[in-house]
């Protein structure tokens, strides 16, 4: 078989899961390792409101936003869109972007990074910030190696 394709089957109860204090979580399903780097995947439950991310941008890859729940706003290029179940956004690289739960929603979504990148560390790291257990700070150095520009 060619080093370069793989196949991989997830199912949600062997994923892991990282708990966010506000009731939401994220679901790590593929990391690019998992994949040969064509793709990183994984499921982001906000709470009510909640922000999923300020704004920064990737370089090198391409990042999809499936809506599979409720309702959630993304800023890009200076306009404000809502998407809801069953939508999709799709940001190129080096596009800035920010999202997060629609006001008085939740959102359930289904993120795609491709070509993929290492990230499951990132989002360990996010959690762990968002408990309080470490500072922002700590990611800072790391923007090159998760793809993700911070917009400060």
């Amino acid at each position: 078989m060619d080093e370069n394709r793989h196949v991989l089957a997830v199912n949600i109860q062997d994923s892991e899961h990282i708990c966010l204090p506000d009731g939401g979580r994220f679901v790590l399903l593929a990391d690019a390792s998992d994949t040969g780097g064509a793709l990183g995947a994984n499921r982001l439950t906000l709470a009510r409101g909640a922000t999923g991310a300020s704004t920064h941008h990737h370089v090198r890859s391409t990042e999809l936003f499936y809506v599979l729940d409720g309702a959630a706003w993304f800023t890009a290029e200076g306009t404000t869109t809502t998407v809801e179940t069953g939508g999709l956004f799709c940001v190129p690289p080096g596009v800035p972007h920010a999202f997060g739960a629609a006001p008085g929603s939740t959102a359930d979504l289904l993120v795609v990074l491709t070509p993929g990148v290492d990230r499951f560390d990132y989002f360990r790291a996010l959690g762990r910030i968002r408990a309080g257990e470490e500072s922002f700070d700590q990611l800072l150095p790391q923007q090159e190696r998760f793809d993700v520009h911070f917009h400060l």
